[in-house]
């Protein structure tokens, strides 16, 4: 629990420093001071709301269990044997199958399926990739994730309106100075920085809310035999929605076929994943 702490401090004072940069560069003194308190907010807004603010990029509503009771049950047992309060349960209205977890802390997770993953997957399937979202609550992944995700983006709508200014030559130094091409340098690397920051975070947690789920389930290759099939329906069938510095909360990336380079993927590859599982012995 403390090493994730840790890592949550580091990852908001990178990102915190990406945004201060990004102000200092945009108004000098001044755009520093702003950027600062910008910051100070989003950190604020992170903690307590991003996971709300996910929900509704994806236009997520509460699942009842008069509606879905096998769903509601799989989660009841799964989080019994993860020693942690049953998350809610969100519908994300889209055929893309898929799942992912936000929320703080195990106290006040959810977890959110697609219409398209009920259709898909048999229960067996289902059980793993709901463990795996489960996994993803015991170990804590979730606060980090959401802040990457609240955080990334607002860097990069950042960078972009840096290199809007800096077309029309409307950044100034405390001196009136304007140096465009360093201006544009920066709006191109920080949202790359950003993105590599969460992808980096990503694919190590992927590994191993791949093993929780495999330890909670005791049948690893349901797990292996659902991300086959998500990956294949994902390619036929990417979301139409939502925001892509999003992608790494999701068990498989939704936006599939639009990446272009491997680089740039927020996942372990399939392949990996599905090896790793089936290698292991529970």
């Amino acid at each position: 629990m403390l090493i994730n702490q840790l890592k949550t401090f580091v990852l908001l004072a990178i990102l915190s420093g990406i945004i201060l940069t990004i102000g200092g560069f945009l108004g000098g003194k001044a755009g520093l001071t702003i950027a600062l308190i910008l910051a100070l907010a989003i950190n604020f807004f992170s903690y307590f709301y991003s996971d709300k603010m996910v929900l509704m990029v994806y236009r997520a509503k509460p699942l009842e269990k008069s509606k879905a009771p096998e769903i509601h049950k799989i989660v009841e047992n799964i989080s019994k044997k993860a020693g942690i309060p049953k998350p809610k349960i969100y519908l994300v209205p889209s055929e893309t199958p898929n799942a992912f977890a936000t929320g703080r802390n195990p106290k006040n997770a959810v977890v959110a399926v697609t219409q398209g993953i009920l259709k898909l997957l048999n229960k067996k399937e289902l059980e793993g990739v709901l463990a795996h979202e489960i996994g993803h609550v015991k170990n804590r992944d979730i606060l980090i994730s959401t802040i990457a995700a609240t955080m990334a983006t607002v860097i990069m709508y950042t960078a972009s309106m840096a290199r809007f200014a800096a077309i029309f030559g409307g950044m100034r130094d405390d001196n009136g100075n304007s140096n465009i091409l360093q201006i544009l340098v920066l709006a191109i690397v920080a949202p790359i920085a950003a993105m590599l920051i969460q992808f980096a975070i990503s694919r190590s947690r992927e590994f191993m809310a791949d093993e929780t789920s495999a330890r909670l389930t005791k049948e690893p290759k349901n797990l292996a035999n659902a991300l086959l099939k998500l990956q294949e329906y994902s390619k036929r069938i990417p979301l139409r929605f939502g925001n892509q510095s999003t992608a790494h909360l999701f068990i498989v990336n939704p936006f599939t076929g639009r990446q272009m380079m491997n680089i740039f993927s927020t996942h372990p590859s399939t392949e990996q994943r599905v090896e790793r599982l089936n290698s292991l012995k529970v």
